[in-house]
C-alpha cells in the first residue's frame, strides 16, 4: 500500500456500565450525531429486557452480550472475479468486523420490526437473538449456509 494505515480511533467507555462495546453499539445506533438519544434508547431497551426476562438469573447487559455473541457470524462470502467468472469465496471475518457486523444486523432488524418505540423493538430483537431466533440470527445462519455451499471455492481465498 502507498499510504500508511490510518490510526484506530479510541472509543471511550459508556457512562453507565463503563463498557466500550456498549459505546460502539450506541455509535452504530446513532442518527445525525444524537448520541444522548441513542444512549437513552439503548438503556431503556436493557431495562425492558431486564423486566421481561426476570426468569434468567443474569443482568440485562450480560443477556445483551450473549445475544450479540449468538448472532455473530464466523465466515462470510466475498465475490471474487477469476477468469471472467465471479465466485462467492468463503472467508473468515476479522474479530473487529465480526463485532461490527453483528451490531449492525441487530440494529437493522430491530428497525424493521413492528413496535411502538425503538427501545421496544431493540429489546424484542435482543430477546430473540438470545433465544436464537429472529431476523439477525437468521441472517447469521444464512451467511454460514452460503459459506458452506461455496466451500468448494475456498482455494480462491486471497
Amino acid at each position: 500500500m502507498r499510504k500508511a494505515k490510518p490510526k484506530k480511533r479510541v472509543i471511550l467507555p459508556d457512562p453507565k456500565f463503563g463498557d466500550v462495546k456498549v459505546s460502539k453499539f450506541v455509535n452504530h445506533l446513532m442518527y445525525d450525531g444524537k448520541k444522548s438519544i441513542s444512549y437513552s434508547i439503548f438503556y431503556n431497551a436493557l431495562e425492558i429486557v431486564a423486566v421481561k426476562m426476570q426468569s434468567e438469573e443474569k443482568p440485562a447487559l450480560q443477556i445483551w452480550k450473549e445475544a450479540l455473541d449468538k448472532i455473530t457470524p464466523q465466515v462470510e462470502v466475498k465475490s471474487r472475479r477469476i477468469g471472467g467468472a465471479t465466485f462467492q469465496v468463503p472467508t473468515e471475518i476479522r474479530p473487529d468486523r465480526k463485532e461490527s457486523v453483528s451490531m449492525k444486523n441487530m440494529i437493522l432488524f430491530a428497525r424493521k420490526r413492528g413496535g411502538k418505540t425503538m427501545a421496544d423493538k431493540l429489546a424484542a430483537e435482543i430477546q430473540d437473538a438470545y433465544n436464537e431466533q429472529g431476523g439477525a440470527f437468521k441472517r447469521k445462519e444464512d451467511m454460514h449456509r452460503m459459506a458452506e455451499a461455496n466451500r468448494a471455492f475456498a482455494h480462491f481465498r486471497f
